[in-house]
């Protein structure tokens, strides 16, 4: 049991990454939909490229959303609208007008006859008026045409009649006017007038609830199909163009496969062949890192983390295939390779991305054109996107992101369309909308650093900021030691741009590589400020010990400080497995009738394993042994720098940095140009 345990406890990282593995697997798979999957891929007015397609079963040819949309505006525009005729207010001004006319008594004025006459003009109005009806002034504007028929419901009867038959205002006042007769009125006539414009009411209105209920009713019975394939009818040649009732029928067949209702069976096989597709894509994943990143793979934290932004991207872009596919264009995919070139570098970036788009590309539609888009664009994003502490930086790469996605997709519309006319606008909106969404990639970039641990080069700008705690405390307690910092760092940072480097890592790494110094400040000779040597009274077994122990020192006060490993990784090999020479010589003369062994003045390790630590291990010591010239000519200069570069190299100091010899060359020639123009010789002024 004993024996179990310690196998699991040794091989727990490998462990760790298995059971990563298969979690991330089956999320994913969990994530995809499980339906059928057309297998045929095609686009409008291009060739068909298969063999000659016959219908596998009956099916029903679907109208497209367009056509359905069309047909719903049509009944709307075109249906009937209902007309209300209330009754009651052809009684209600009945009454009133006989109310009225009854308090008209005979006079001087009026007589008898008079009255009468007027009472039987008004009631011939009232009927005129109310024969057809008088519709309300809100409702005048329902019907677009004044010939249109429309329902009106009159004691829950339906006839039809022309809305302009329907009486308005202005028609009720010249019904009154041709009654009266013509102007100048008399007296009477004028009180007819007022009696009927006060009584007059409209007594027909637009029925909205139940013309809507009708319009709703039409709407439901729809049919969304327009003709039906059989059983092995021919669908389609090879070689077709795939366009007009061919293209119908390819949609409606990849549409009932989506939504083919599959049996247990099918649904398992489903499931193994996405965890194949899946278990794949991630098995390249981690046999990229194995090979090409070592210390990221053997780093289970740096592992997870990209493991854990892949599946991010893909769930972001199932919830939205899931509730609403016409925004598939919104998801921000290039916020992954700019996190990962961040943290990471570039390469590993655009393979993560394109890894992550493929597994996408089968559960889209239009899967190629969505494969093209998003990986033109993730390349684009890698080429662009650099130094991020500059703050212009990824507006100039997101702008320049989003001009790709509409470019790209403007040339697969025209391409399909034939013309640009069909150009649907609202997907620029959503390529602008998914370029300001990837400015979340700054505020992601702060999270990650904080959650494992990471670091950008946005971190790595603040801690070169010279005013820092741990640099001025440099600057405070060894002077020298922080000048000799300020000047390798301007060494590495030109090397590391020659080279293609991390300019900032370098700088910010050599700032901090000897912060161990600051602890015994005074036995390191660029601190000796006096003259006085305290190495004088230590035997040089002893003082190899003080000045080896500089970083082991340093790495513990940097962990003191929260620096990050990326910065300790400096401090820890910027001396790789050497030895201090000059004890190791001195104990020899002391002592040479004894065997030294030259490890007991070594540095501890290790040796540089990326081309920035190997960097600043070239500059650091080429700086160092800058100060011993004493006339420094460009000969000297030259000599001294290729005696301690190639030293190193001769000592395997390289060996896991993953630099090539030319690298190594153009670093030998940066060098060599700053130092001549550190030490270049001035014109003596006279007294």
């Amino acid at each position: 049991m004993s024996e179990i345990i310690n196998k699991i406890y040794r091989n727990n990282t490998f462990i760790y990454k298995v059971f990563l593995f298969l979690i991330t697997t089956v999320a994913i798979v969990y994530l995809f939909p499980k339906g059928g999957q057309f297998k045929y891929d095609f686009t409008k007015g291009k060739p068909w490229q298969y063999d000659n397609l016959q219908a596998p079963f009956d099916f029903a040819i679907q109208k497209t959303a367009e056509e359905i949309v069309i047909e719903k505006k049509n009944i709307e525009t075109n249906s009937k609208k209902y007309f209300q005729y209330d009754l009651a207010v052809l009684s209600d001004v009945n009454r009133a007008f006989n109310s009225r006319i009854n308090l008209i008594k005979p006079t001087d004025t009026f007589t008898r006859d008079e009255i009468n006459q007027l009472k039987k003009t008004g009631e011939n109005v009232i009927q005129q008026v109310y024969s057809v009806g008088f519709l309300e002034v809100v409702s005048e504007g329902r019907a677009s045409k004044k010939d249109e028929i429309i329902a009106l419901i009159k004691d829950n009867e339906v006839q039809d009649v022309l809305f302009k038959n329907l009486l308005t205002s202005k028609n009720v006042l010249a019904i009154i006017n041709i009654n009266l007769g013509k102007e100048p009125y008399s007296f009477g006539q004028k009180q007819m007038l007022n009696l009927l414009a006060s009584i007059i009411k409209p007594n027909v209105s637009y029925d909205t609830l139940y013309t809507d209920k009708i319009i709703a009713n039409d709407i439901s019975h729809i049919s969304y199909t327009k003709g039906k394939v059989t059983l092995e009818e021919l669908i389609i040649l090879k070689g077709d163009i795939v366009e007009g009732r061919k293209l119908a029928i390819l949609n409606s067949l990849k549409s009932e496969f989506d939504s083919k209702v599959w049996t247990d069976s099918n649904y398992n096989w489903i499931v193994f062949g996405y965890t194949i597709l899946v278990s794949l894509a991630l098995l390249m994943l981690l046999l990229f890192l194995h090979k090409y990143r070592v210390d990221i793979f053997e780093n289970n934290n740096k592992v997870t983390f990209i493991f854990f932004n892949v599946f991010a991207m893909i769930f972001i872009q199932t919830l939205v295939i899931k509730y609403n596919s016409d925004y598939l264009y919104i998801v921000p995919l290039s916020i992954l390779p700019i996190i990962l070139k961040a943290f990471f570098d570039a390469r590993l970036g655009l393979f993560a991305h394109v890894l992550t788009v493929l597994l996408l590309g089968y559960i889209v539609p239009n899967s190629f054109e969505f494969i093209y888009l998003h990986i033109i664009a993730g390349i684009v994003t890698i080429l662009t996107v650099s130094e991020l502490y500059k703050r212009a930086n990824l507006f100039i790469s997101v702008a320049q992101i989003t001009g790709i996605y509409m470019i790209t997709y403007f040339a697969f519309s025209i391409i399909k369309e034939g013309n640009a006319s069909q150009i649907n606008l609202n997907y620029f909106m959503l390529f602008a909308a998914n370029g300001l969404l990837s400015f979340l990639s700054i505020i992601l970039i702060y999270i990650y650093e904080k959650v494992f641990g990471l670091v950008s080069d946005v971190t790595l700008l603040e801690l070169s900021n010279t005013n820092t705690k741990l640099l001025r405390e440099l600057n405070e307690k060894a002077p020298g030691t922080f000048q000799h910092s300020m000047q390798v760092a301007n060494l590495a940072e030109a090397a590391a741009n020659e080279i293609g480097a991390n300019s900032m890592l370098v700088r910010t790494g050599a700032l901090y590589h000897d912060i161990g110094k600051m602890l015994n400040p005074t036995y390191f000779i660029e601190n000796q400020s006096t003259g006085v040597n305290p190495h004088n009274d230590l035997s040089p077994r002893d003082s190899s010990k003080i000045i080896t122990d500089h970083v082991i020192k340093g790495v513990e006060l940097a962990k003191k400080y929260n620096l990050p490993d990326r910065i300790i990784d400096f401090i820890r090999t910027h001396h790789g497995t050497s030895s201090t020479y000059y004890f190791y010589k001195k104990e020899q003369e002391l002592n040479p009738d004894t065997h030294i062994d030259i490890k007991n003045f070594q540095y501890q390790g290790p040796i540089p394993f990326s081309k920035e630590t190997a960097i600043l291990m070239m500059c650091d010591a080429a700086e160092a042994a800058s100060k011993s010239i004493k006339v420094p000519t460009a000969q000297t200069v030259n000599d001294l720098i290729d005696k301690i570069i190639d030293k190193q190299m001769a000592d395997n100091q390289f060996l896991n940095a993953d630099i090539t010899f030319r690298e190594i060359k153009v670093i030998k020639k940066v060098i060599k140009k700053k130092l001549m123009n550190i030490y270049h010789l001035r014109v003596e002024y006279p007294e």
